[in-house]
């Protein structure tokens, strides 16, 4: 079995998650009392979450090198990014290590194509909803268009995230409202939702959804087991 690597704390709740769900599938597959060989260091997020409401992405960089560093030398044998947002800076923390990072959209894309699906709504941060780095790496890559909610739907998806589900507070008419926003991407031609923070599944289930939902960390979290596996 290889040693999965996993940078976490952002946010905690997710990371839990991560290592959670990691665990049980390894167990699942191996029985036993099998589990995960894996090394992860956690960030603090109260440090880091105001950098991304200031645009300084290149300190934000610089903080995740060094968590990758010490991971790899911890003796992972591939990483894994515990956050959508992040991945906005896979590329150049993967060229500072020597091991694998295992990209949260192509295993999200795989998850999709297997679905029969080529058109799916995306949620998450805003940066994950508004930049390229999540839709241009769909489209141009995996040939899946994404849709996103209008703007206002988009701020608060974002305060939601940053302000409640970062800090663990879920609310029922938050989930009422989110599940309103899918059924509008659905009306617009969404075959699916991707679930693009790893918060989200927090809020909502993968069965509540008015179209199939993709939930990024448990996808994200199984491509790293069939990585270990294999």
């Amino acid at each position: 079995m290889k040693t999965i690597g996993l940078l976490g704390g952002l946010t905690f709740e997710s990371s839990l998650l991560y290592y959670k769900l990691i665990n049980e599938m390894v167990r699942e597959r191996r029985g036993g009392t099998h589990a995960a060989k894996s090394v992860m260091v956690s960030v603090d997020f109260g440090e880091i979450q105001p950098l991304t409401e200031t645009g300084e992405w290149d300190k934000i960089l610089e903080i995740m090198v060094r968590a990758a560093r010490n991971i790899e030398r911890s003796g992972a044998d591939c990483l894994l990014l515990c956050a959508n947002t992040v991945h906005k800076l896979a590329e150049g923390i993967g060229r500072e290590i020597g091991i694998p990072i295992l990209h949260i959209v192509d295993a999200t894309a795989e998850a999709i194509q297997r679905a029969g699906l080529d058109t799916v709504g995306l949620l998450g941060t805003r940066f994950t909803m508004e930049e390229d780095f999540f839709s241009g790496r769909l489209r141009d890559r995996h040939g899946i268009v994404s849709l996103v909610p209008e703007k206002k739907d988009r701020d608060w998806i974002h305060r939601l995230i940053v302000d409640d589900l970062a800090r663990g507070i879920v609310e029922p008419a938050s989930k009422d409202a989110l599940l309103r926003i899918m059924d509008g991407l659905a009306a617009r031609g969404a075959r699916g939702v991707i679930l693009g923070c790893t918060e989200l599944p927090l809020l909502v289930a993968e069965d509540e959804g008015p179209v199939p939902l993709f939930d990024t960390l448990k996808i994200h979290a199984g491509a790293a087991v069939d990585f270990a596996l294999a």
